[in-house]
């Protein structure tokens, strides 16, 4: 397999760091501002699970319920991430 192999810095999770984030997960969608980031997991500050999510092009979600602390996600079971809402 031809691969093209280039390093770049602060790209993915940590680019995205103190930035309201979704995470696409196996079984729920997570938001929340990222504050942290390690190789095992990320932590959210005034996270939330969006359980409808509505119109992805409105400003809020449809359904998302707050949770009580900061949270704490296992990045292996994050399946897609960026700035959405």
């Amino acid at each position: 397999m031809k691969m093209i192999v280039t390093e770049v810095e602060n790209e993915g999770l940590t680019a995205l760091m103190g930035k309201t984030v979704t995470l696409f997960c196996g079984v729920y969608i997570y938001t929340g501002k990222l504050v942290g980031v390690n190789q095992t997991c990320v932590k959210l500050e005034n996270a939330g699970i969006v359980y409808e999510t509505g119109p992805f092009n409105e400003k809020t979600w449809k359904d998302c319920q707050p949770l009580p602390n900061d949270w704490y996600v296992a990045t292996q079971s994050i399946e897609s991430f960026g700035v959405l809402k």
